[in-house]
């Protein structure tokens, strides 16, 4: 990424770090660039992985359905700015899907989910009642689903990560989980405040995340992602089989929604790992060293 200098930069601070920053709270102040540019190049983007199935990964234990239909899932929290745009395709006939059901859900800067008790590095936060970082967007013409957020924060066992399903009529097509790219990871977490001062070491990265490496092997489910005047972009296809027939658990219609309940919420087993410095080196470049 450039470090031109910018409208928002000064002497003596960078582009890259005038954009990191901003606040989510601020992005609404900022001047919108007005032009879609596109999905960026890339691991994730139209350009590779498109006609492949996503792989199904665990929902994880702090799912909800807030029946928040919106594109702006930020309430305020602060952290980078971050647009997320997902695009469902078929993965046979390598088609857009129009009209499906789109949910994310992620941490926030702090590792701290909105809706559950035990949150945060002591596991003594409640945010039961809260619903950031959390909503749901039906796929446009062309696939599309876009969400304004935050950059996600990490918490212990668990490389950084945003979750989604996809749903279409009465059928779950995919629960997955993206993950993001470790070396902006890494700048984020040193350099911006609103995600420092953590009681203990972000020691999981892509490269040991159990999860990440179990499910996904082929990294199908890492996003590309892209700096902007005032945030980041991070992109994924989301290949899935429309004409599959599973039903999930313990779904509903909701009456007059058109959506649907969410399955109930299973226990997720958290994995930590101290990578090697060889871990570190493969997490920040991709492919650099060789795994069985």
């Amino acid at each position: 990424m450039s470090d031109r200098p910018g409208p928002y930069s000064r002497p003596g601070l960078s582009r890259r770090a005038a954009l990191l920053g901003l606040t989510a709270s601020s992005t609404g102040a900022l001047a919108a660039t007005g032009t879609d540019p596109g999905p960026p190049r890339g691991r994730g983007s139209l350009d590779s992985d498109t006609c492949i199935l996503t792989p199904q990964s665990i929902e994880g234990p702090y799912y909800l359905d807030p029946h928040l239909v919106r594109s702006d899932i930020t309430e305020g929290r602060s952290g980078v700015p971050l647009r997320l745009r997902l695009r469902v395709l078929d993965a046979g006939a390598c088609t857009p899907i129009p009209g499906a059901r789109v949910d994310v859900w992620h941490a926030d800067a702090q590792g701290l989910y909105s809706g559950y008790q035990g949150q945060g590095d002591t596991r003594r936060i409640s945010t039961l009642g809260q619903t950031f970082l959390r909503g749901t967007q039906a796929s446009d013409a062309n696939g599309w689903a876009s969400f304004e957020t935050i950059y996600p924060g990490w918490y212990p066992g668990r490389a950084t990560h945003v979750h989604f399903k996809v749903f279409l009529d009465e059928r779950n097509l995919v629960t997955g989980q993206m993950y993001l790219v470790e070396a902006i990871n890494e700048f984020v977490y040193g350099n911006i405040p609103a995600y420092g001062k953590r009681r203990q070491p972000r020691e999981t990265l892509n490269a040991t995340d159990r999860i990440a490496l179990d499910e996904d092997p082929q990294r199908l489910a890492f996003c590309a992602i892209k700096e902007e005047r005032d945030r980041y972009v991070a992109t994924l296809s989301v290949g899935v089989d429309r004409r599959a027939s599973r039903r999930s658990g313990g779904l509903g219609l909701i009456a007059g929604a058109g959506f649907l309940l969410p399955a109930p919420v299973r226990s997720l087993l958290g994995f930590d790992a101290t990578p090697t410095f060889a871990d570190r080196v493969d997490a920040l470049a991709p492919g650099a060293r060789a795994r069985p």
